[in-house]
């Protein structure tokens, strides 16, 4: 018997989406402002994942430049019919106010990590799409639709309108068949035709600690749909001793083995010692991870084993174990001509005026370009922070000659919660070490005057960042042996949503490579190599 460990996918990959085919398995994931967009995971076993795409890698599929934090691409649909994948996903330009401006698109693919089609637009009247694949042949789009109306309950209901494959387009009436229950927020919707009934699975109640998946039921598709007697389906919120909080946003797979699961958001708060159990749940800096539950079914409605909080670890499917390599190198030496998956730019594709792996062979080359507040054009190359203890060291060679340029190392929030370790240029110094913060839009330089001075005749400087749980700590080296820590210890839980200023923040804690010159000099850095390492928990 194979023994499941949650979270099968760690660090920021929410809002699952499984879809099976043949005996494989893919699950779809959420990346907001990062590019290229939609993280997709392949798995044999629903134990062990390895990142296979990034459908959504040109500017015409998607086109993120100026976005908001925690914008752009919500909530992937990923299926498979007619002898291809169908990814169906929004693009949120606006996150704040009255109004949630989005809109949807589809694009498909033949192979899961095939070059992915151009995009056709779908609607624009709220967020979370997803396809239904009717047995008659019919295609529906369902979607959560907005209502900005003054006093009105945002969410209005799970809107269903038919898309026809000959004409690319949405046809017919929208209706809106499904308007959540009392737990309120209705998303997420996926519909699925099981022993005559069609199931509607929506997410509910938010995506923060009191989030939850709903299902309902239906002998005709567009409703009524009865909720499920012991609903909802799965969360965390009874719960506050789980390690798993925030679960909800799920989807349900029915394997080659005949066994049923269901995947699902989650979140891991960090240890919070001498706190009532009780009171706020704390920070998860790996942000948004996917969990997975079995199901069973009784009286036609599935239910997740064990009751509806989740487990830390389950029994997994009947079908042998098939283990991958790593999808990533935990020294990456930029030695081929293109970015491992695990590496993302924000908002826009970096074109080779901003990034290079060939100008300087063996080193990735980033241009500078705007600063780390801006929401158009960074040259910061980043991944996930996948564990609550890592390494992340890089090697970088810098000529600054201005105060106004920088590279070196950062560990990314957003745009407004960051900290950066960076060779910089002093007037009276000249080549300096400098860690600059920015703490909900805050701004500090904790080592002014006290900046640390690079000789000369020293090219490279070597930068680390150590992760210990709850603080983390950078450290430099000129020669690559001796190392030196910065005294200064932050807080790994300032890099999550749950700490942002005003909340609705969806990603997680990056850590990455940046240059910048807000001179417009487009002065470059040399990143000889890059390490991500897992330490010991």
């Amino acid at each position: 018997m194979t023994i499941i460990r949650n979270p099968i996918l760690p660090g920021f990959n929410p809002d699952p989406c499984i879809c099976r085919v043949g005996e494989d398995y893919y699950i779809a994931v959420s990346t907001f402002e990062w590019f290229p967009g939609v993280g997709i995971y392949h798995s044999k076993d629903l134990k062990n994942w390895r990142l296979v795409s990034r459908p959504l890698n040109r500017i015409s599929q998607l086109n993120m430049m100026g976005n908001p934090n925690s914008g752009g691409v919500w909530a992937p649909h990923l299926s498979y019919s007619d002898g291809k994948f169908w990814l169906i996903y929004t693009d949120v330009k606006v996150t704040e106010g009255q109004w949630k401006d989005c809109h949807n698109y589809l694009v498909t693919c033949e192979t899961i990590d095939g070059e992915w089609s151009e995009r056709t637009y779908l609607n624009s009247s709220g967020f979370d799409p997803s396809l239904y694949h009717d047995e008659s042949g019919k295609k529906f789009l369902v979607n959560m639709y907005w209502d900005h109306r003054f006093n009105h309950h945002n969410f209005y209901g799970i809107a269903l309108q038919e898309f026809s494959v000959e004409e690319q387009k949405l046809v017919g009436e929208s209706n809106i068949i499904f308007k959540g229950t009392d737990i309120k927020l209705v998303e997420a919707p996926h519909i699925y035709k099981i022993n005559g009934y069609y199931y509607l699975l929506t997410a509910e109640g938010g995506t923060k600690y009191d989030h939850a998946a709903t299902i309902a039921r239906s002998k005709n598709l567009r409703g009524p749909y009865e909720v499920h007697p012991e609903n909802p389906l799965i969360t965390s919120w009874p719960y506050p001793r789980s390690p798993l909080q925030k679960s909800g946003h799920a989807s349900l797979v029915h394997t080659h083995t005949n066994e049923w699961f269901l995947v699902h958001l989650t979140g891991r708060p960090l240890p919070r010692k001498n706190q009532p159990i009780l009171e706020a749940r704390g920070y998860c800096p790996l942000g948004r991870e996917t969990a997975i539950q079995r199901i069973e079914w009784k009286d036609d409605w599935p239910y997740v084993v064990n009751g509806n909080g989740p487990s830390l670890e389950i029994e997994g499917p009947s079908i042998k174990e098939v283990k991958w390599e790593k999808d990533y190198k935990e020294k990456d030496d930029f030695e081929i001509d293109t970015l491992n998956n695990h590496f993302q730019s924000l908002r826009i594709p970096l074109g080779e005026d901003i990034i290079s792996l060939k100008d300087n062979p063996g080193h990735l080359r980033l241009y500078g370009k705007e600063s780390l507040t801006s929401k158009f054009t960074q040259a910061f190359v980043a991944r996930r922070w996948q564990h609550f203890n890592f390494t992340a060291e890089t090697k970088v060679a810098f000529n600054p000659n201005s105060f106004q340029q920088s590279a070196g190392l950062v560990n990314y929030y957003n745009t407004e919660n960051w900290t950066a370790f960076q060779i910089s240029w002093h007037e009276e110094k000249g080549k300096i070490l400098e860690l600059t913060t920015c703490d909900n839009f805050s701004f500090d330089q904790p080592l002014q005057g006290k900046e640390i001075v690079i000789a000369n005749d020293i090219e490279y400087v070597y930068l680390k960042v150590d992760v210990q749980t709850t603080i983390y700590e950078y450290s430099y080296s000129f020669d690559g042996d001796n190392w030196t820590v910065i005294p200064i210890q932050f807080d790994s839980y300032k890099l999550s949503d749950d700490y942002i200023h005003g909340g609705g923040f969806f990603t997680g804690a990056f850590v990455g490579m940046q240059c910048q010159d807000t001179s417009g000099q487009s002065c470059h850095a040399d990143f000889d190599y890059f390490i991500y390492k897992e330490e010991a928990e």
